[in-house]
């Protein structure tokens, strides 16, 4: 987003975005949402991902047209999704497996509403699939569906939001690739979709298309925030500690082994943690002095 194509081996400022609140990335793609309201976009564009209405990359911040009143944003592999102050969901860009929910496989240049819901508080993307919390606490989830990852109890994909089994009173969402995670209001945390690498965090490699709770029947308890990693999941307690588990093979579990783990192991040297971010093959954690 510097108008360059550039590599960068430190980091360097997307210039012209102020007032920035929120952030989000795909895997070429940038998403900024401003304390006005509106959502920025900047980078690959060949399926619409930056929804401004072309397929023409942008080395630049572009403003998303027709985005108002927006709270927060979350991206896809090739999509965005953007929610608004009035609980309702946008969705734009990539749409081979309904990832954008308007019961439709047709790519979107620009923003579309997502049909059906209502009483939104927060949002979440995998790498084709969305997800929806709702203000009573469960969980909605749509598109690409190989390894369960919408929760459904089943493998098909859906071009519409359907309901995510079992859960409730749930405060927060995370996914990515192939697999999702729900925070619930008790401080345990679920998990669903694709688990060859233990990313379901449950003791084993099987996937499951409903969600289990992560560390099998007693749960990782009195979490307060959480992440996804590309297969990997990552979680802050109460205590200011940090916990990973799932894919290993470049350290991303920070545990000092390249082995992965099927259950959350404590991540190293970390305390009076206070945010958690996963990406591909690294974790990052906010930490107060």
């Amino acid at each position: 987003g510097n108008g360059t194509t550039t590599d960068s081996l430190v980091p360097v400022q997307v210039p012209g975005l102020t007032g920035v609140t929120a952030i989000a990335a795909s895997g070429n793609a940038g998403y900024a949402l401003r304390w006005d309201g509106t959502v920025w976009a900047w980078g690959y564009n060949s399926l619409g991902q930056l929804g401004n209405g072309t397929t023409t990359d942008s080395l630049v911040p572009v403003q998303v047209p027709g985005l108002t009143g927006v709270t927060a944003i979350a991206a896809g592999d090739t999509s965005g999704y953007a929610l608004r102050r009035d609980g309702t969901v946008r969705a734009w860009g990539g749409n081979f497996f309904g990832q954008l929910g308007n019961g439709t496989t047709t790519n979107s240049l620009q923003p579309v509403r997502v049909p059906g819901l209502t009483g939104v508080t927060a949002i979440a993307a995998s790498g084709a699939s969305g997800y929806a919390l709702r203000r009573d606490g469960t969980v909605r989830a749509w598109g690409y569906n190989s390894h369960g990852q919408l929760g459904n109890g089943t493998t098909t994909d859906s071009l519409v939001p359907v309901p995510v089994t079992g859960l409730t009173n749930v405060r927060a969402l995370a996914g990515n690739f192939l697999h999702a995670y729900a925070l619930r209001g008790n401080g345990t945390l679920w998990a669903w979709g694709n688990n060859t690498q233990g990313q379901l965090g449950n003791g084993t490699t099987t996937n499951s298309s409903v969600p289990v709770p992560v560390s099998g029947t007693t749960g990782l308890v009195g979490v307060t925030a959480i992440s996804a990693g590309f297969v990997s999941g990552y979680a802050v307690r109460q205590d200011g500690t940090a916990w990973a588990w799932g894919s290993n093979f470049l350290g991303q579990l920070g545990n000092g082994t390249t082995t992965d783990s099927s259950l959350p192991v404590p991540v190293l040297g970390l305390n009076n943690v206070r945010a958690i971010s996963g990406s591909d093959y690294n974790g990052y954690a906010m930490v107060s002095d």
